[in-house]
């Protein structure tokens, strides 16, 4: 009875209103994957459009490389998520709130004090590929 109720657990977290999984943000610039951390929802940057093949890893206002970092946390409340994202590029934290659009799509509203005073992202579902070093291929145009 035991293995039939942890065998359920990872299924039943990963249906289909889960924002569980990877997503591209709005400019094409990164991905966010999302996933459990206890009884919470947290977020880490995995993958970056970087310049050139050597070019470093962006670090955050702390000095800590982006790659791998902690962004988001999000509690559930009701068909909402709630909680906090964080800027990594000034360490700015602002209340936040997600959810899965009908069209499979992530919204994400950032905002201080109340929701009315934010503004909402799309985040898609990603499935390519992220390279070593949490590198996006960039795109190869024809030649």
């Amino acid at each position: 009875m035991l293995i039939v109720l942890a065998a359920a657990g990872p299924v039943a977290a990963q249906d289909a209103a889960s924002p569980i999984g990877q997503w591209l943000i709005p400019d094409g610039e990164g991905v966010i994957e999302i996933g459990s951390c206890g009884r919470s929802l947290c977020g880490w940057i995995t993958g970056m459009a970087l310049g050139s093949p050597g070019e470093p890893v962006p670090r955050d206002a702390y000095g800590r490389p982006q790659c791998g970092l902690q962004i988001l946390t999000m509690q559930p409340d009701g068909e909402v998520w709630r909680g906090t994202i964080m800027d990594p590029r000034d360490g700015a934290v602002w209340r936040a709130e997600m959810w899965l659009g009908t069209d499979g799509n992530l919204r994400l509203r950032g905002y201080l004090g109340i929701p009315l005073l934010g503004r909402t992202q799309t985040w898609t579902p990603f499935a390519g590929r992220i390279l070593p070093g949490c590198r996006l291929p960039r795109p190869t145009g024809p030649g």
